[in-house]
């Protein structure tokens, strides 16, 4: 029998220790959380995607009566900015989310098993790492890429 350990590396930051480019998109996450459409889990999540041409895109989570019908904030900024910039890879993605009460987490969320896939994609569509950004009051969580948050990830290498 073989053992298979796998390491991930995540670093926590205070909001001041953060450099004014990375305050930047967390902010905007956070703002973006005032545009979800949420009236059945009252969880609102916000989204903020650097490209590689300094170009910042959002989005929130859409929800709908017909579940699965609605969409991650996570999902809506990648796809919002590999179709509106296809030529600009995304750099950092930054999330937030805040509580029924309209209250900010202490604690990072991390994305969900959908929305990981699709940062995965995204990767090896721009053949480049994402950064990954989670913000919580208490700290904020700094992914160097998306396999660090999906190990042993499915991806287009292994249909061959």
């Amino acid at each position: 029998m073989k053992e298979l350990n796998l390491h991930i590396g995540i670093r926590i930051y205070t909001y001041e220790e953060l450099d004014a480019a990375d305050r930047e998109l967390i902010d905007a996450a956070r703002e973006a959380t005032h545009r979800s459409y949420a009236p059945y889990s009252h969880f609102s999540v916000g989204a903020a995607a650097r490209l590689a041409d300094n170009t910042v895109v959002c989005g929130s989570n859409q929800e709908n009566a017909a579940y699965p019908s609605g969409l991650c904030a996570e999902r809506t900024t990648l796809f919002y900015a590999n179709s509106r910039y296809p030529d600009q890879a995304v750099t950092t993605l930054a999330i937030a989310a805040r509580n029924e009460q309209g209250e900010f987490l202490d604690d990072p969320i991390p994305p969900c098993g959908a929305c990981r896939q699709v940062m995965l994609e995204t990767e090896v569509r721009y053949r480049q790492p994402m950064r990954i950004l989670l913000y919580g009051r208490k700290g904020i969580y700094e992914v160097k890429k998306v396999g660090d948050l999906l190990p042993l990830s499915f991806d287009a290498s292994a249909m061959q």
